[in-house]
C-alpha cells in the first residue's frame, strides 16, 4: 500500500479555500492508496470553534468523499465539527466507495483550552483498508501511549496534527517511539505556517516498525512524502520477534 502524507499550510477559517488548495495538491501526486491531511485541515486548529466549526455532513466531508472516489484512494484528516450544540475534533477516514469512518479526539489539549469547548471521544477506532488496519489518532493523543497501545488490532497508526514549532522535537521523538513500541508503521502529518496563536514547521514523517524514517518532509515547507506499507515484511517481523506477546495487560478508564 502506498501512503502519501500532505504537510500543508492552512488558511485560517476558510474551508473552501483550503479544500481548493488540497484538491490541487492531491492531483499533483496521483497514484496513492491513501492521502493523509492534517488536523482541522479546513479551518486551522480552532480551540474556540464557535462560528468556525462545520456541521456534520458538511461540504468539506462531501469533498473528501468525492475526491476519494475520483482518485480511487482513501482520504483522511480531521475537521472541527458541530453536532447538536456540541463540538468534536473529528478524524475522518473516507474510502473510495463513500464509506465514512470517524474518530473523535480523546485527549483534548487543555493547555490551549480545547477541553473548554470540545467534547472528547470515548471510542478507540481502527479501520481496515486494502489489507491494512489503521488506528486513527489526533495530535495530543501522541503523548499518551496507553491509548495508542497495540492490542494486536492494527498495523499502522495515523497521527494528524497542528503541533507547534517549539515542541516539534517531542513530536518527532514520540512518532518514532510509538512505531517501535507498538511494532507498527506510523504516519504523522503536521501542518506548516501560522495561525492566530502559533507557528508550525511540520516534521511530518512515515516511520517503519524498526523506527526507521521511510519518508519525511522538509521542515517549514509545504511538502508531500510517500512510502509503502509492506504487510508481508511487517508480519515476518512480528513472527520473528513477537514482542507484542509480552506486553502488559491494561485497561483504559473512561
Amino acid at each position: 500500500m502506498r501512503i502519501e502524507i500532505l504537510q500543508h499550510d492552512i488558511i485560517w477559517a476558510s474551508p473552501a479555500e483550503n479544500v481548493k488548495h488540497l484538491d490541487a495538491l492531491i492531483d499533483q501526486h496521483p497514484g496513492a492508496d491513501l492521502y493523509v491531511l492534517t488536523e482541522m485541515f479546513s479551518t486551522g486548529f480552532a480551540t474556540e470553534p464557535e462560528g468556525i466549526a462545520e456541521s456534520e455532513g458538511c461540504e468539506t466531508l462531501r469533498w473528501m468523499q468525492h475526491k476519494a472516489q475520483s482518485c480511487d484512494a482513501a482520504i483522511a484528516g480531521s475537521i472541527a465539527i458541530e453536532k447538536d450544540g456540541k463540538f468534536y475534533n473529528r478524524f475522518y477516514f473516507v474510502k473510495p466507495d463513500g464509506t465514512v469512518t470517524y474518530y473523535n479526539k480523546r485527549h483534548l489539549f487543555t493547555y490551549g483550552g480545547e477541553d473548554k469547548h470540545f467534547t472528547r471521544g470515548e471510542e478507540r477506532v481502527v479501520v481496515e483498508f486494502r489489507g491494512v488496519r489503521f488506528l486513527l489518532l489526533v495530535c495530543y493523543d501522541l503523548r499518551f501511549p496507553v491509548w495508542s497501545r497495540n492490542r494486536g488490532d492494527y498495523d499502522t497508526v495515523l497521527y494528524v496534527a497542528n503541533w507547534p514549532t517549539p515542541r516539534v522535537e517531542a513530536w518527532k521523538a514520540l512518532l518514532r517511539a510509538r512505531a517501535i513500541e507498538n511494532q507498527c508503521y506510523v504516519a504523522g502529518v503536521n501542518r506548516v505556517g501560522t495561525d492566530p496563536s502559533c507557528e508550525y514547521c511540520g516534521g511530518s514523517a512515515i516511520i517503519s516498525p524498526y523506527g526507521q524514517t521511510l519518508a519525511d518532509c522538509e521542515d517549514g515547507k509545504e511538502c508531500v512524502a510517500e512510502a509503502e506499507i509492506d504487510m508481508q515484511a511487517l508480519e515476518a517481523f512480528r513472527q520473528k520477534f513477537p514482542v507484542l506477546n509480552d506486553a502488559d495487560g491494561f485497561y483504559v478508564e473512561r
